[in-house]
């Protein structure tokens, strides 16, 4: 999980969506949106389980996913519209 995941994903403007967000491995990851706003970060055990947060895009997106110190393991994503 060193790399994490970096993406500025292209949305609609005003649209909501759902990102669906899983950690396979040990450790924790930190999922934080750009720009920040209510609800913006969220932990994510890396135990196989989802972790889902809604946004709207109100402009440029940023999603980044970073393993906490010493976590190992695999991180899958998925955003789709509501």
């Amino acid at each position: 999980m060193t790399d994490g995941i970096h993406s500025e994903p292209t949305l609609s403007k005003g649209k909501t969506y759902r990102l669906s967000l899983a950690c396979a491995g040990r450790g924790d990851a930190r999922l934080t949106f750009v720009p920040t706003n209510a609800g913006s970060q969220a932990a994510v055990p890396c135990d196989k389980s989802v972790v889902q947060q809604r946004l709207t895009a109100e402009g440029p997106v940023r999603i980044d996913v970073d393993g906490t110190s010493g976590s190992t393991g695999v991180i899958a994503w998925q955003i789709d519209a509501v």
